[in-house]
């Protein structure tokens, strides 16, 4: 078996935005050489997302809706009481509401590869997430197979 790791950068310009990465990622596929096992999409931010679903203008304001009312960025979330926090840094972000998108969405995605092809639906994109920019973020790609 090979591994195969690289990593890829998004820059975000606002707070919460969606990248959507699926020919970054079926470019280090294509890099590595591997035509049947498994990429791992690894997002290695604690307010940060990995997702897999449809890449429709429409879907992507509801589930920015959704997002918005499951997690509300003006609720008060004890992360952001830097004054009860035992290891406040200086430069730290009240980004209570970020860590918790990135929890409920998780940070990582595995899909299958065949014949050296990411074994997705016309319809299925991959996303990465960001909901604490903006700023640039790296995400490691993991090739692993035959």
């Amino acid at each position: 078996m090979k591994i195969y790791k690289q990593k890829i950068e998004v820059e975000s310009k606002t707070q919460i935005e969606f990248f959507d990465i699926t020919e970054k990622v079926q470019g280090v596929l294509a890099n590595s050489e591997i035509r049947e096992g498994v990429v791992l999409v690894f997002a290695p931010h604690t307010t940060m997302g990995i997702a897999i679903n449809h890449n429709e203008p429409m879907l992507m304001q509801d589930f920015m809706r959704v997002l918005y009312k499951l997690v509300p960025m003006d609720d008060r979330y004890s992360h952001d009481l830097f004054e009860l926090r035992k290891s406040s840094k200086s430069d730290a972000r009240s980004n209570g509401h970020s860590h918790c998108k990135s929890f409920l969405l998780g940070i990582s995605q595995t899909i299958p590869v065949e014949k050296g092809k990411l074994a997705m639906s016309e319809n299925q994109s991959i996303f990465a997430l960001e909901f604490d920019g903006s700023r640039k973020r790296d995400i490691t790609i993991q090739v692993m197979g035959i």
